[in-house]
């Protein structure tokens, strides 16, 4: 079985999203189906319809969660060994070698990523570029800007 990396927070978070969609969301649609149901013929009741449609997306999306959380490999950064490497879960902080500009990013998972709030999946072409490097170094990437060039900064293990 693959194995999908996973830092602590995106576990949490996954598992957040299984929560209430068992505990709540199914409960919800299976009440909206009673309902419609009791409305007399659903051949022709959109509300009966639309019920149906959610409770199948619910479902394929509870079944994705359980998939991918029990293939989960959380892994915790604290107890990375710190000899420098990005690896998953560090935050790396380049510079923009173009502009000087800094920014700050973690290498997470693809479920976790989050450009604007600094989460980088380490599938992405900057992701890929930036494992195994170390501070100081340098790493070229294709953007949808063009090509970019970084300096590492530096390799945070928190």
């Amino acid at each position: 079985m693959t194995r999908i990396p996973m830092t602590p927070a995106g576990f949490a978070r996954l598992s957040a999203e299984l929560k209430e969609l068992k505990e709540h969301t199914r409960l919800k649609i299976v009440r909206d189906i009673e309902e419609a149901r009791a409305q007399g013929d659903i051949s022709e009741n959109s509300e009966y319809e639309d019920a149906k449609h959610r409770q199948s997306l619910c479902e394929g999306r509870i079944m994705e969660l359980e998939g991918k959380l029990g293939a989960a490999e959380v892994i915790d950064v604290s107890r990375l060994k710190q000899d420098g490497r990005v690896v998953f879960a560090v935050t790396v902080v380049l510079e923009d070698l173009e502009s000087g500009e800094q920014v700050r990013y973690k290498i997470v998972g693809t479920d976790e990523a989050d450009a604007k709030a600094g989460l980088i999946s380490l599938s992405a072409p900057l992701g890929k570029a930036l494992l195994g490097k170390r501070k100081e170094d340098e790493v070229t990437v294709e953007t949808p800007r063009g090509q970019r060039s970084f300096s590492i900064s530096d390799v945070l293990y928190r």
